[in-house]
């Protein structure tokens, strides 16, 4: 089968989308900012007004802002909820969303957010009071008692984060509101990238209705500030329906609505496509050059139009496995050394993803500022020193066997078994022997949580385009994205004193320091550097899918609406 070219964007610190597309595609994503109108593409003008949009995910954890950690919930919670800002993918700047505009003090310790007068979809106005509560709900513990907010930690640098996250307060002092349209945020340290982390989707306002529903009730039928609101509850397995709000403070969807259609894996999606029930798909992993000769590539890989139809685009995200360094195997970092360097990255690429994804040499990935090239240097592919680390710490005995019998685990429900099966392999030539574990997606993430696991895959994509949005969530001590369990009180301290750093240059160098110690102690492995590989039907006129992997449904538009 014949390759097809990876489209690659420029992604530094201000820019998601930079000088590698041409002016022209530049031009078509200048009206692919939510709450904004649309200016480009000329399949936009040529659609129909209405219908609804069949798009394929797999069943989400949460779809609304408490505890969105996943893109398949992420889809959804998108459509639903605003936040305060966002990025505009033509220029590369961040931008206002839900906010008129904002201001920070001097030593950015404090940040001042002026509000849109907008409506939340029961009618009830949005106001300061709503944000500070739906920040505020995220990090309660009270919120839901049995299953708290993974995500809290985005706000740690908040005055008050520390007593609210511990029961010992009910509100964040940092929080305040003057007046109805007005927020003031203030930290406990200075932190220059705030408005970054205010453009999280998490972070969205909550309406005083959800304080009378358990945060489950809340979760079937979110009620947010979004484009889109929910028509009817989440049927779990199945589907979820949203249909166009028209009270939306900005440009109104196009769309009637969207129909999320729930399937257990990409294989039977792609089908479900192939047989005209779904107008967007994810591609399975055999199928990607097959799909992009037959649907055409999309001509910038990030939005979908008549005959290009294949989307094929860099992520700022990387693929990689977690390892359980508590307990079990993987404690020791010389297993995690031999181990990474014994899997050929390239071969995957290559062979199973056609060259559309590249080997990971970093957690970091390219673009990124401060992203340094073979900055992890255990994640080479180099079988003869993978074996000299094997001999020394887990000699063979006369038959061969090192005594390690490792279990992988990733979600059967996301297209990775491939992945998986070339990793089993190339530890089978280094003598170790490893099976597959093989649960659903929310299965997966509560073994990770719980650190019931030896090692297993996981994906990250940037929140915000910054170095310190990979290695403060997936390394700090306790954050709740920090899957490995691992700690080391060196990089929190350095890690910390990073962050408050002001000048730009400074702190991505404090942080390049910091991302070498945690490369020697190899928490986790990266494999990859991610792309994403979607279809759309015939009946689709545009759809733009960011680089993050956020659809902005409410631009997205069909050739008939019928």
């Amino acid at each position: 089968m014949a390759d097809f070219e990876k489209k690659q964007p420029v992604l530094d610190r201000r820019h998601f989308v930079g000088g590698a597309l041409a002016a022209s595609a530049l031009a078509a994503l200048a009206g692919c900012t939510k709450g904004g109108t649309t200016t480009g593409g000329s399949a936009a003008t040529g659609g129909a007004q209405g219908g609804t949009l069949r798009y394929y995910i797999n069943n989400p954890v949460c779809i609304e802002p408490y505890n969105l950690q996943e893109d398949q919930g992420t889809q959804v919670g998108f459509q639903l909820f605003d936040s305060l800002t966002q990025y505009n993918f033509e220029t590369g700047e961040l931008e206002p969303l839900a906010c008129e505009s904002w201001e920070a003090n001097d030593d950015a310790t404090e940040f001042t957010f002026h509000l849109k007068e907008a409506k939340f979809h029961d009618g009830t106005d949005v106001l300061a009071s709503n944000w500070k509560y739906g920040w505020e709900r995220i990090v309660n513990p009270a919120t839901n008692p049995e299953s708290p907010s993974v995500i809290g930690y985005h706000l740690a640098m908040i005055a008050g984060y520390d007593e609210l996250a511990a029961g010992e307060a009910e509100e964040m002092s940092g929080l305040t509101c003057p007046d109805d349209h007005t927020l003031v945020v203030t930290l406990s340290y200075a932190y220059a990238d705030f408005p970054y982390v205010a453009s999280h989707p998490a972070l969205a306002p909550i309406p005083d209705a959800a304080k009378d529903m358990s945060q489950v009730d809340f979760g079937l039928a979110p009620i947010g500030n979004g484009p889109f609101k929910m028509d009817g509850e989440w049927v779990d397995g199945q589907y979820i329906n949203i249909v166009r709000f028209d009270d939306y403070y900005g440009e109104p969807a196009i769309l009637d609505g969207v129909n999320f259609m729930i399937q257990k894996d990409v294989e039977t999606a792609y089908k479900e496509f192939q047989a005209g029930n779904l107008d967007v798909s994810d591609v399975p992993v055999a199928s990607l050059a097959a799909a992009a000769e037959e649907y055409g590539e999309s001509e910038d890989g990030y939005t979908i139009t008549p005959g290009h139809q294949f989307l094929n685009g860099s992520e700022p995200s990387t693929y990689y496995l977690t390892c359980n360094v508590v307990e079990g195997p993987f404690a020791d970092v010389n297993l995690r050394h031999a181990v990474s360097m014994a899997i050929n990255r390239q071969a995957i690429c290559d062979t199973l993803f056609h060259g559309s994804r590249t080997p990971a040499d970093n957690i970091v990935p390219p673009g990124i500022a401060g992203y340094e090239e073979g900055a992890w240097e255990y994640s080479k592919y180099d079988v003869d020193a993978a074996t000299e680390i094997l001999d020394e710490y887990y000699p063979a005995d006369a038959d061969g066997n090192r005594g390690l019998e490792l279990e992988i685990t990733s979600n059967q429900d996301g297209g990775h078994k491939e992945v998986m099966d070339s990793i089993i392999s190339d530890l089978a030539a280094v003598g170790i022997t490893c099976t597959a574990n093989t649960p659903d997606w929310a299965t997966v993430l509560d073994l990770y949580q719980k650190l019931d696991y030896q090692f297993g895959r996981l994906g990250w994509v940037a929140d915000y385009p910054i170095m310190d949005n990979f290695l403060y969530p997936l390394f700090y001590t306790g954050n709740g994205d920090n899957r490995a369990g691992y700690s080391n009180p060196t990089v929190d301290e350095e890690l910390m004193a990073a962050r408050q750093t002001v000048d730009d240059d400074e702190r991505i160098a404090a942080l390049q320091e910091v991302n070498k110690q945690i490369a020697e102690d190899m928490p986790v492995i990266p494999l990859m550097f991610y792309t994403h590989t979607m279809v759309g039907g015939s009946n689709v006129a545009t759809m733009y899918l960011d680089p993050q992997k956020k659809a902005d449904l409410s631009k997205a538009q069909l050739v008939s609406a019928e």
